[in-house]
């Protein structure tokens, strides 16, 4: 039985997560691989460069507003396309545990699932009223 008193602070806590997830591989491809070195890789797998710079944008605004609890049901959907590409691009061939040689794709289908778990959720607490901001209405989740 789901404990409603606290559903919000597991909203709250999951969304951070998956937030500072999101900055810590923009950053991964910013300071570590460069934007370059990055546009280069999806090069080498047959991808035009210029996703690179989508992919870092989309995870470092994502990365952001899922802490901030911006649009949340909406961002956690938005962001399951860059992480099932990965899938596709890179990890599908290295088998399914992400310890085997190069990643397997066990981690990012798991934080598929948890971004989908995410948007039913919704915001959780202290949340940006998104929906006041813009409507003057108080938002619930």
């Amino acid at each position: 039985m789901t404990n409603l008193k606290y559903a919000a602070y597991a909203a709250l806590v999951l969304r951070l997560s998956l937030g500072v997830l999101f900055l810590a591989h923009a950053g991964l491809k910013i300071f570590v691989f460069t934007p370059a070195g990055t546009a280069g890789y999806f090069a080498s797998l047959g991808l035009p460069g210029f996703l690179a710079y989508v992919t870092i944008l989309t995870e470092l605004g994502g990365g952001i507003f899922l802490i901030a609890g911006f649009v949340t049901r909406w961002i956690s959907l938005a962001l399951i396309p860059i992480l099932a590409a990965t899938i596709i691009f890179v990890h599908a061939s290295k088998g399914w545990l992400f310890s085997s040689e190069g990643g397997g794709w066990e981690f990012p289908a798991f934080w598929i699932v948890a971004l989908v778990v995410q948007s039913l959720l919704g915001d959780g607490a202290y949340a940006v009223p998104w929906k006041r901001l813009f409507k003057g209405q108080q938002t619930t989740g």
